[in-house]
């Protein structure tokens, strides 16, 4: 974990609750960033990485989900003892989020300058004039070509890459502390996407924050993460530093995401995939969680839950197999 984290949550539980039952999406977590550092966060959907994410911008929808426990700590200040009104201020100036879906999080009939140039007249208190100043400097920030004509545009008038760019832009308009970036390139080719990462590596060196970089992608977090959270249903499985993680798995799901992504020197025919799926957050095994898909399960993983152990040189893993594999 970091040494002198920016931002670090502890024991984490949001649940929602559904007719059907309650949903655990997260379940006990804990994890922590430092200035400058990226943390990636890693799992198949539906294993609560982004409720995660919405949970420590308190954006989680009320009802049906309610965070049950934990703290939030953003530079020692516990976010989860905030009124709205003083979370406002947070959200966008301290701690900011680049969201899935930028065609459905930029709102269609505003520009995209208005929307940026809103957060920094939220935040920033200066007149309109200087916030489309720095709407434009934004622009250019994230290599948008031509900005002071783009600033104008409406979000359907741009490509998805340059949307993106626009979300980033809007993040990173206050310069925050931490930014969380929520699978920043899903649905984008291969190409924009190199461009993003790049554009996010350097703007984090330019501007010293911290990123949480959520993905299901383990060639993103390759690319840029220094430490790694590997999350299954509600849970981190799984912890440690970039390097040692792909090098050394010691989680049966690590292991499975990992032999699961193509590669072009292996000669093999079919990709491996992990049986089964995710279980309903509503109805998780008894056990590990991840016992219904595991190869080396047996009746005590089935029976009794693990719980996450050093394994050493900070590698975390919660798995009664760990020392074997």
């Amino acid at each position: 974990m970091a040494r002198d984290p920016l931002l670090e949550v502890r024991d984490l539980r949001t649940y929602f609750y559904t007719e059907e039952g309650v949903g655990r999406a997260v379940d006990g977590v804990s994890f922590a960033v430092g200035k400058g550092e990226t943390l990636g966060i890693v799992g198949e959907s539906g294993c609560g990485k982004s409720v995660g994410a919405l949970s420590v911008m308190r954006l989680v929808a009320d009802p049906p989900g309610r965070i049950e426990s934990g703290q939030i700590l953003l530079k020692g200040r516990d976010l989860l003892t905030l009124d709205e009104e003083e979370m406002c201020r947070v959200r966008g100036d301290d701690i900011a989020m680049i969201f899935q879906e930028p065609m459905t999080s930029l709102n269609p009939v505003l520009t995209c300058g208005f929307q940026i140039a809103e957060s920094v007249v939220l935040h920033q208190q200066v007149s309109q004039q200087e916030a489309r100043d720095r709407a434009v400097e934004m622009l250019k920030l994230v290599g948008i070509p031509a900005p002071e004509q783009r600033i104008d545009e409406y979000p359907h008038q741009l490509s998805g890459g340059m949307r993106q760019r626009v979300m980033i832009a809007m993040a990173l308009s206050c310069n925050p502390d931490v930014l969380i970036a929520d699978e920043p390139t899903t649905a984008l080719d291969v190409t924009i996407q190199a461009q993003i990462l790049e554009l996010l590596e350097a703007l984090q060196e330019e501007l010293h924050m911290a990123i949480l970089m959520i993905t299901h992608d383990l060639g993103v977090i390759a690319e840029v993460a220094d430490q790694v959270t590997v999350m299954y249903a509600g849970k981190i499985v799984e912890y440690a530093a970039t390097a040692v993680l792909f090098a050394q798995p010691l989680h049966p799901y690590t292991q499975g995401l990992l032999r699961s992504i193509p590669r072009l020197d292996e000669g093999r025919e079919r990709l491996d995939i992990i049986p089964g799926m995710v279980p309903d957050a509503r109805a998780f095994p008894p056990g590990c969680r991840f016992a219904p898909r595991c190869p080396l399960a047996d009746d005590r993983c089935r029976s009794e839950e693990p719980q996450l152990a050093d394994m050493g040189d900070g590698h975390w893993t919660s798995c009664w197999h760990a020392g074997e594999l």
